[in-house]
């Protein structure tokens, strides 16, 4: 299993905006909606968490996952940005 590697920024971001650290982990390591960001080129998750949807980019190196943020988005955002990993 891949070591997740958190920044202060994200441990920051999550904070301020209300994120618990064991569940973006689980959302990292876990969830299905993957996707790639072309303006980036970040690899990042989807979720719902609670009454919004939100994007965890991170840069994959080796074994090592590095989180870079948290932010809401909507699948609008998702369309315009992001494509299917793996394509």
């Amino acid at each position: 299993m891949p070591t997740l590697n958190w920044t202060e920024y994200l441990r920051d971001r999550a904070a301020l905006r209300g994120f618990d650290l064991a569940l973006l982990e689980n959302i990292v390591q876990y969830s299905t909606e993957r996707y790639f960001d072309t303006e980036t080129g970040r690899h990042v998750v989807v979720v719902r968490h609670d009454d919004q949807l939100i994007l965890i980019p991170f840069e994959l190196e080796g074994d090592q996952i590095t989180p870079v943020t948290v932010h809401a988005i909507t699948r609008q955002q998702i369309r315009f940005r992001l494509s299917t990993e793996g394509r």
